[in-house]
């Protein structure tokens, strides 16, 4: 399998140079050359096979021959050694809890599956790498925790001041060792323009052995497959089925339609955003118009431009009619959001976390339409990682996880920086 960069189709690299890389020297995404078909037989066999069989069979036609099959099963193995249970909320409405992992957040799994994949690439280069991160919250945690102590490798975590939850910060930046964290004086998408500065930057490039862990990262798509092929195996009758995925970045959906792609039979799918809406909105007018991303309670999901997007339109031969005929599109506002969490409560006695929530939403929405079909959306991260939030919500305390509740004696260890590049440039150099 060979990956090449959407901005030059012609420019192709291996699996391991796509991962090192992260973006290619254009500032293209990479994607597969072609996208594998899974065969009938392991689709039907989904309920019978092991969470690693199922994950292992998925990535190796993705992942090259210098990681031996023993090798992969291991990583994949590792990378999801904790549940992912199928919980039914009503009729035909089903929530995939996505948090059974260390940081209580989807994004373990794309982030401990890249952690082990660049682990196992840092011994055959001899070279220490340097991981740049953009984040909004869980990306953060789940890198910080998927790398911290790995040898070989440096992290370093952008994240926009004031504008992740006060959990979700001290999951990042009180780790110290390997991982470094940056509080950028500026929004997301300030933080993610300085990344993607950074991999452009000839001089840094020369220094610094530079890949990101962000969905940008191929290794980090891959894996989040693996979750769509474990929802599907969990139910009776999986007729119909419509994904609803609370979306920022747009990494998690375009993990789905790869999946759909595969061979799994997903009817549609559902993006489903906060008022950061630029991609409902092109699914409705055709008309893509990125912009400066505005703070809700959703927070991890505050993106005006996300990256993925150009992968999602490659998914679909950038074919307008195509992708809107799968994806539909819905926004909500914050308001929205907390009713629908204390609806959920009151009437399920179940605890949304405020981007769970706008999935919950959008597959309401489609619903209406759609009676027939069974929905799925994604309960992204535990709903105590943002208590204020919920419990503002749902008008009632919670209790905060026992992985939260160690945090609160632990000590900040961040570096702050404005959004210009040549100052992150300078930190990057000295440190």
């Amino acid at each position: 399998m060979k990956y090449y960069s959407l901005t030059t189709p012609s420019h192709k690299i291996s699996f391991q140079q796509a991962v090192v890389s992260g973006l290619a020297p254009d500032g293209g995404l990479y994607m597969p050359e072609y996208i594998p078909e899974l065969s009938n037989e392991f689709i039907g066999q989904l309920p019978t096979l092991s969470k690693t069989d199922i994950g292992f069979t998925i990535a190796r036609p993705f992942v090259d021959e210098s990681i031996a099959d023993e090798t992969l099963r291991e990583i994949v193995s590792e990378t999801i050694d904790f549940d992912f249970p199928l919980v039914v909320l009503e009729e035909n409405v089903f929530a995939l809890e996505l948090f059974h992992g260390p940081t209580l957040a989807f994004k373990d799994v794309g982030a401990r599956f890249l952690a082990r994949i660049l682990r196992h690439i840092a011994k055959t280069i001899h070279q220490e790498i340097a991981v740049l991160v953009a984040t909004s919250g869980d990306t953060g945690s789940a890198v910080a925790h998927g790398f911290y102590n790995v040898e070989g490798i440096r992290v370093v975590i952008l994240y926009p001041s004031g504008m992740v939850s006060a959990l979700q910060e001290k999951q990042f930046s009180t780790l110290g060792k390997n991982i470094q964290a940056i509080k950028v004086a500026g929004t997301f998408d300030d933080c993610q323009r300085l990344v993607k500065q950074a991999f452009q930057d000839e001089e840094l490039r020369k220094t610094r052995f530079l890949t990101s862990a962000n969905s940008i990262n191929i290794a980090r798509l891959i894996p989040q497959t693996f979750y769509y092929f474990l929802a599907w195996s969990q139910l009776n009758t999986p007729k119909q089925v419509v994904f609803s995925v609370p979306s920022g970045n747009f990494g998690n959906l375009t993990a789905g339609v790869l999946a759909k792609k595969m061979g799994l039979p997903i009817r549609a799918f559902v993006a489903a955003t906060n008022v950061n809406d630029v991609v409902p909105e092109y699914l409705h007018t055709n008309i893509f118009k990125p912009r400066a991303s505005k703070q809700t309670i959703s927070n991890a999901m505050d993106v005006g431009n996300p990256s993925n997007f150009p992968r999602l339109l490659a998914l679909y031969n950038n074919d307008w009619n195509y992708i809107s005929k799968e994806i539909h599109g819905y926004a909500f506002t914050d308001a929205e959001t907390q009713t629908a969490m204390l609806d959920v409560f009151t009437q399920k006695k179940y605890v949304l976390d405020p981007h769970g929530a706008v999935g919950y939403l959008g597959l309401k929405k489609y619903l209406e339409s759609t009676p027939s079909a069974q929905g799925i959306f994604l309960e992204t991260a535990h709903p105590s990682k943002f208590p204020d939030v919920v419990e503002s919500a749902i008008q009632q305390s919670i209790t905060l996880h026992p992985s939260l509740a160690g945090l609160s004696h632990k000590q900040i260890q961040s570096i702050s920086c404005t959004s210009n590049f040549s100052d992150f440039k300078n930190l990057l150099m000295k440190h």
